[in-house]
C-alpha cells in the first residue's frame, strides 16, 4: 500500500505550486521584499508559534510510541528556538495582533487537537513540509549575495530541517498506516486544509492582513 504522505503531497499539490507563485516568496528570493512587510511577516509568525508549540507538545502527550513522544518534545523545544532565534534578529512588534489568516490558522490547529491524534499530527505536518519545499525552492532562485533575508532562507533550506521533517512524514506515515480508511482520508483532508492556510499566511503578510477577509470565505 502507497504511503499515506505521498497521496497527501500529491493531492495537496495545487496549493503547494500556488504557495511557490507568491510575490512574497519572490521578493524574499532576490531579496527586494519590503522590509516593513517581512517585519509583519515574522510578527505574525510568532504569534503562530506560540500556539504551534503548545500542539506540539499536546501531540507529544498523545502519541503511543515514546520514541516519537521524545521526536515531537524535541520538535517543540529545539525547532522552536531556531525559529525565535530569526524572530531576534528580525525584530517583531511585540504589541501586533492576529490577522484573520494567523487566527484562523490557530484555530484551526486547536479544534483539530480534538480529534484523532493522526488528523492531529497530518494538522502540523505542512509546517514541516511546506517550509522546507519551500525553503528549498528559494535557494534554488534566490540571490543570496547581499539578500537580507539570507538567514532566513538559509534556515529553512538547511539539512537538520530536511531530518525534522523526514521524521515527522514518518511518524504520520505510521499513524495512517495503525487507523481507518475514514481517518486517514480525515488526515489527507486536514492536510490540504493546512497547506492552504499556509498560502493564507503568506498572502495575508504580503498585504498585512488587509486581503484577508475575502480568502476565509
Amino acid at each position: 500500500m502507497e504511503k499515506w504522505s505521498n497521496l497527501a503531497w500529491q493531492a495537496a499539490l495545487p496549493e503547494i505550486e500556488r504557495i511557490k507563485r507568491l510575490p512574497f516568496l519572490r521578493e524574499l528570493a532576490d531579496g527586494t521584499l519590503p522590509d516593513d512587510i517581512f517585519r509583519f511577516y515574522i510578527s505574525q509568525d510568532r504569534l503562530y508559534l506560540d500556539n504551534y508549540t503548545r500542539v506540539l507538545a499536546h501531540i507529544a502527550s498523545r502519541l503511543p510510541d515514546m520514541a516519537d513522544v521524545e521526536t515531537f518534545l524535541a520538535f517543540a523545544v529545539d525547532g522552536v528556538a531556531v525559529e525565535k532565534e530569526l524572530h531576534a534578529r528580525f525584530s517583531p512588534d511585540k504589541d501586533a495582533t492576529k490577522t484573520q489568516a494567523c487566527e484562523f490558522y490557530t484555530s484551526f490547529l486547536r479544534a483539530r487537537s480534538q480529534g484523532d491524534i493522526a488528523i492531529e499530527a497530518a494538522a502540523v505536518l505542512p509546517c514541516f513540509w511546506v517550509y522546507l519545499e519551500v525553503g528549498k525552492y528559494i535557494l534554488s532562485t534566490a540571490r543570496l549575495d547581499g539578500n537580507p533575508y539570507r538567514a532566513w532562507i538559509e534556515t529553512y533550506s538547511d539539512p537538520a530541517f530536511d531530518i525534522s521533517t523526514a521524521r515527522a512524514i514518518d511518524v504520520c506515515d505510521r499513524l495512517a498506516a495503525a487507523t481507518t480508511v475514514t481517518v486517514r482520508r480525515q488526515m489527507t483532508d486536514t492536510f490540504i486544509e493546512a497547506t492552504r492556510l499556509e498560502y493564507l499566511f503568506w498572502h495575508s503578510a504580503y498585504h498585512k492582513g488587509t486581503a484577508d477577509s475575502h480568502l476565509l470565505i
